[in-house]
This record gives structure tokens, C-alpha cells and sequence, in this order.
């Protein structure tokens, strides 16, 4: 055996992080709405609803790949319920996905009847997708009809489904992160994730394509943690209340309350810290050492960590230290045209003297 080679993993490493074979989908209930797990005749009524419009805008998928995603997310929440495999190929690599179908029983034209009665009280369907039981991982999206936008149902749904994600076993999935694709243009939902607690955390430059503008768009990602995930806050941001028989609610609180014992306690120590003054910080000068070297200008040191880069056209020299922009091309924020890259201007003014070799 080589000696670099791993051991081979035990039974107890090859399950400790892997999804059951079959999952129980708790029902989730909210202020406004309440989920059930969704069935693939739920499927139809997506399409009454016109839950597919506009997804170049909002998903940056065209309404049939919105579709077909929706489809095959459904089917496999429900193979994953009843502990098969929804394709019949036991693949390594594949993400199990939870649907559940949005309810609401909302009379909002006062006519006296339910607004959804006609698509029996559906108005949308959310999803946990692409879920990762070895980085214990999971995407988050939700699909509403056209005529129930805006009204707060993402809100109230939204937050009941990262507290499932986000709670420990058995109560939840136990997930560490939870994240989030939202199309450039769709500014509306990144100021929605911002209020549930995401960060973005990256860029796919050019991801998706913009039908309307006839161009490509950028997928901003956006992810929260399960130690920075406030499931009160989320909630509290959009005058919700916590229902504590929701699944992986109690769990929720429970850390919550750990995590924030531990900021009161740490900024107490911060308190109690003697203040030490700034000049008690200054290095007192060696014996024959000369004390103007405390005035020395601030404009003639430079920091250990400036870099100097050299732009190949111009010969301009800029400085960076950790954390500022330089001319470093992967370094900057703006994007070079080719015919400026650097990687073209390699060697260009360098003098070339051959003669007598």
C-alpha cells in the first residue's frame, strides 16, 4: 500500500453524513399560508396559476426550463417520500429535493369566496433542492402563481422552511448552509434574501440570459449559515411571529438562545478588558537608537504587505496592501477587454539584445 494512501472508510464514516433513504415531509404552518408536501397532481394547477411567468426575470430560466425544473423537483420529493429512487440509476452524486405546495385561504377581493378555491387553495410551491448530505448543504426557491406576488407569502413562508433546514436531527435536516441564485436584475428578491439573513457571498459572471434585454446577466449567490441564521429576526423583519409546533422550531430557539448567552458573555469580557493607552503601545526606542524615527513621515514607510504590480500599456506602478484593489487583473473590479489583458502584453518594451550571442 502506498504510503500517501487514505484507509478505507469504516461503516460508521460512510454514514455519518448521508440522507436517510426515505424522508418524511412535516407539514409547516404560517400566519398567512400553510404547506403540505407536494403531489405531482399539484403539477396542473401550477399551470392555471401562470406560476411560470416572468421566470427570465425572476429565476433567469425561461418559462419551459422553469417548468421542467418544477416537475422533476416534485417528482423527486415525492420518490425521496416513499424511499425509491426517482430516476431508477442509484447515483453517487445525486441531490435530493422536499416540495411543499403553498396553501392560502385568503378572501382578498372580499367576494366571499377563497381567491385559490379554483386551484384548491394552491398559490405556489417552495423548494429545498440540491440538498448535499456530505456538506449538509441545501438551495432554497420558491415558485408563486402570477396574482400572488408581493404579497408577503414568500415572507412567511420562507423563513418556517430554513428553521426545518436549519434545526438538527430528528427534528430538521440539520443543514450547516443554505443558499440562494438570484438573477442581477431581480433586486426586489436579493432585498428580500438580504432581510432573511443572506449575505452574497459570490458572483457567476454571465449565468443567465436576459430575454427582455436581449443580453447575459450576472447570478448573484447569496447563502446564510445555521450560526448566523435568526429564525425570530427573519420573521420579526417582516411582522411575523414564531409558531413553536412548527418542526425544528423549539430546536431553533434552543440554539439561539446558546449563540446569544455566548455574545453577552463575550462582550462582557470585551468590557472588563483594561484599556491600555496608545502610547503605552509604541515601542520604546534602544539604547543609542535615535528617537526621530518617530517622525518619520507616514508618506516615506511603506507596509510589509504592499505589492506593486505594473501595468503592461501605460507602465503606471499602483500599491496594494491586503484588502485594497490593485492593477492585478483577478484582482480587479473591472473587467479588461482581451486586447488589454495582460497575459497579450507580457514582454511588450522589453529591450532585446541578441547581437553577439
Amino acid at each position: 500500500m502506498e504510503q500517501n494512501a487514505e484507509p478505507p472508510l469504516t461503516d460508521a464514516d460512510a454514514v455519518s453524513r448521508e440522507l436517510p433513504a426515505r424522508i418524511v415531509i412535516p407539514p409547516i404552518r404560517g400566519e398567512m399560508v400553510h404547506l403540505r408536501p407536494a403531489a405531482v397532481e399539484d403539477l396542473p394547477r401550477m399551470d392555471e396559476l401562470g406560476a411560470y411567468c416572468g421566470a427570465s426575470r425572476i429565476t433567469g430560466k425561461d418559462m419551459q426550463a422553469e417548468r421542467a425544473v418544477v416537475h422533476a423537483w416534485v417528482r423527486r420529493s415525492v420518490a425521496w417520500a416513499e424511499g425509491r429512487s426517482e430516476t431508477g440509476v442509484d447515483d453517487p452524486e445525486s441531490r435530493r429535493t422536499i416540495a411543499w405546495s403553498i396553501l392560502a385561504d385568503a378572501d382578498h377581493d372580499d367576494d366571499g369566496t377563497v381567491d385559490a378555491a379554483e386551484t384548491g387553495n394552491v398559490i405556489g410551491m417552495i423548494f429545498l433542492i440540491d440538498i448535499d448530505g456530505w456538506a449538509r448543504s441545501a438551495r432554497i426557491q420558491i415558485v408563486l402563481g402570477k396574482d400572488y406576488r408581493g404579497r408577503g407569502y414568500s415572507r412567511d413562508a420562507m423563513p418556517r422552511v430554513m428553521t426545518f433546514g436549519f434545526a438538527p436531527e430528528p427534528a430538521g435536516l440539520g443543514m450547516h448552509r443554505i443558499w440562494v441564485g438570484v438573477p442581477e436584475k431581480n433586486t426586489r428578491s436579493i432585498s428580500v434574501y438580504q432581510s432573511l439573513g443572506f449575505v452574497p457571498s459570490g458572483t457567476s459572471r454571465d449565468a443567465l440570459w436576459d430575454a427582455e434585454n436581449n443580453k447575459y446577466q450576472d447570478l448573484i449567490v447569496m447563502d446564510t449559515l445555521a450560526d448566523e441564521y435568526d429564525p425570530i429576526a427573519s420573521l420579526d423583519a417582516f411582522g411575523m411571529h414564531v409558531l413553536e409546533d412548527n418542526p425544528g422550531v423549539k430546536e431553533a430557539l434552543s440554539m439561539r438562545e446558546h449563540s446569544v448567552s455566548i455574545r453577552k458573555r463575550n462582550a462582557e469580557e470585551q468590557q472588563t478588558r483594561p484599556v491600555i493607552p496608545e502610547e503605552a503601545k509604541a515601542p520604546m526606542p534602544q539604547p543609542g537608537e535615535s528617537r526621530r524615527q518617530e517622525h518619520v513621515p507616514p508618506e516615506q514607510s511603506e507596509p510589509r504587505a504592499v505589492q506593486r504590480f505594473r501595468e503592461p500599456e501605460s507602465g503606471d506602478v499602483r500599491e496594494s496592501s491586503d484588502g485594497e484593489e490593485s492593477s492585478w487583473p483577478y484582482g480587479s473590479s473591472e473587467r479588461k477587454p482581451s486586447k488589454t489583458a495582460w497575459w497579450r502584453n507580457l514582454g511588450r518594451g522589453r529591450k532585446r539584445d541578441m547581437e553577439g550571442k
